[in-house]
C-alpha cells in the first residue's frame, strides 16, 4: 500500500478537531499514534473498519474509533471503511449476513419481502435477530481477518517491487557511469 496514496485522502487532523460535533473526541484526534500510516496500522484499521461495517448496530463509526484507539490502528481508515455499509448497501449487505447465519444455524432463511417496511421488521424480529446477529458477526470475523492478511500482503509485495525497482535503477546508473 503506497503511504503517499493513503495521505492524500486522509483528512487533516486540526481541521477535524475543530469541527464543533466532534470536539468529544479532540484528544483522540489529536493522538499523532492514531494517524501513522504502517504495514500493521493499516492492517489493523482496515480489520477494524470492516468488522464495524458488518455490525448491525447504532453508532459504527463511534464503534471503530473506540477499536482503533483500543488497538492502535489509523483512526481515518478506520472509521472510514465503515461507510462500505451505507444507506444504500446496508439492506443488501444485512439480509446477506441474515443468509449467512440461517445457513449457520441449519435454519431456513426467509425470503425478503417485496417492500420492507417498519411494520414488517418489528413483526419479524424475534425471528430474525439470531441468525442477523450469528451471520454478522461470522461474516465480520472473516471479512476482518481476510483484509488483514490481503493488506499485509499487498503492502509487502509494494515493498518488495519499490526495493528492486531502485535496485534496477541503480544498477543501470552504475553501467552508464562505468561506460
Amino acid at each position: 500500500m503506497p503511504r503517499r496514496f493513503l495521505q492524500r485522502y486522509m483528512p487533516n487532523p486540526e481541521t477535524l478537531k475543530r469541527q464543533r460535533s466532534l470536539r468529544f473526541m479532540s484528544r483522540m484526534i489529536s493522538d499523532a499514534g492514531l494517524w501513522v500510516l504502517t504495514r500493521r496500522t493499516v492492517a489493523n484499521a482496515f480489520s477494524m473498519g470492516l468488522f464495524c461495517a458488518m455490525l448491525p448496530v447504532p453508532c459504527q463509526m463511534a464503534v471503530a474509533a473506540f477499536g482503533a484507539w483500543i488497538l492502535r490502528c489509523n483512526l481515518p481508515l478506520s472509521v472510514g471503511l465503515v461507510w462500505i455499509t451505507n444507506p444504500l448497501t446496508m439492506p443488501l449487505v444485512f439480509y446477506g449476513n441474515y443468509r449467512i447465519g440461517a445457513w449457520l444455524m441449519d435454519t431456513p432463511a426467509r425470503e425478503a419481502p417485496t417492500r420492507i417496511s417498519t411494520r414488517w421488521i418489528a413483526e419479524r424480529t424475534a425471528d430474525i435477530l439470531p441468525a442477523l446477529a450469528l451471520g454478522s458477526v461470522a461474516t465480520a470475523i472473516a471479512l476482518a481477518l481476510l483484509a488483514n492478511l490481503l493488506v499485509r500482503l499487498a503492502w509487502r509485495w509494494h515493498v518488495s517491487r519499490s526495493w528492486k525497482q531502485r535496485a534496477k535503477k541503480r544498477r543501470l546508473r552504475r553501467r552508464a557511469l562505468n561506460e
